[in-house]
C-alpha cells in the first residue's frame, strides 16, 4: 500500500527477497572491503564474519515490519530503501539501512547495500 511521497507499508515482493551471502561475507562484514561496515556492524549489533547467517535471516524476518520508500530507477530496476531496528546478537538495538533493487531482468527483490544508520547525537568513538 502506497502511503505517499514515496513512502510504502512493506517492501514489494518482500516474502520472496534475495540477500546474496556473497553481499556479507565479502563485503559488508569483511575488514578489507566494507569500508568500516564491518566495524559499526560488530560494535553495533555484534555481527561479524563468523555469524553473517544471523544477520542475514534477521534482515529477512524483520523486512515486513518497517515500511519501505521508493528511489530512483537508473535503468536496472527500481529502487527502495528501508530502515529497520534490528536486535542484534548482542542484544544491542541499531538501525540498520538497507536498499533494495527490484532488478528489471530477473524479477527478483535483491538486496544491494546494507550499512548501520548511526542514531542522533551519536559519535564515533
Amino acid at each position: 500500500m502506497q502511503l505517499g511521497d514515496g513512502m510504502m507499508d512493506v517492501l514489494p515482493k518482500a516474502d520472496d527477497v534475495v540477500i546474496a551471502t556473497d553481499k556479507f561475507t565479502k563485503y559488508v562484514l569483511h575488514p578489507k572491503n566494507s569500508n568500516g561496515k564491518h566495524f559499526a556492524f560488530e560494535r553495533a549489533l555484534g555481527y561479524t564474519l563468523e555469524n553473517h547467517n544471523a544477520l542475514i535471516e534477521n534482515i529477512r524476518t524483520n523486512i515486513k515490519n518497517f515500511p519501505a520508500k521508493m528511489q530512483i530507477n537508473k535503468g536496472h530496476g527500481v529502487r527502495y530503501s528501508v530502515e529497520m531496528e534490528l536486535l542484534g546478537s548482542n542484544g544491542r538495538r541499531a538501525n540498520v539501512m538497507t536498499a533494495w533493487m527490484d532488478d528489471k531482468d530477473t524479477g527478483t527483490m535483491r538486496l544491494i547495500s546494507a550499512y548501520v544508520k548511526k542514531r542522533k547525537g551519536e559519535n564515533d568513538d
